[in-house]
């Protein structure tokens, strides 16, 4: 499933109405922007009671293809963690 910017921005004016759609859509940019240079700082990202962000680095290695069985060799790489909070996981459990 994925979700858009502005179904969110939808959303968040809908149970926030006396907040204006521009400004919202302003906080959301900055709160995602903020985001994305900590993780390229390789600084772990946390919103309480939602989710947590942490990069990773994969070192390089040799791996195999495995349809032909050959090695060849994966150069580092970052990669991003997710984890979620209990709350957010009994909450998405509980719709399904």
């Amino acid at each position: 499933m994925s979700v858009k910017k502005s179904e969110l921005i939808q959303q968040l004016a809908a149970a926030y109405p006396g907040f204006l759609r521009r400004d919202l859509d302003k906080l959301f940019s900055i709160l995602i922007n903020e985001m994305k240079s900590a993780l390229k700082r390789n600084e772990r990202v946390e919103l309480r009671c939602g989710f947590s962000l942490k990069p990773r680095i994969q070192k390089a290695r040799m791996s195999r293809n495995p349809r032909t069985n050959e090695k060849v060799f994966t150069k580092e790489k970052k990669t991003i963690l997710f984890k979620i909070s209990k709350e957010w996981a009994k909450k998405i459990n509980e719709k399904i």
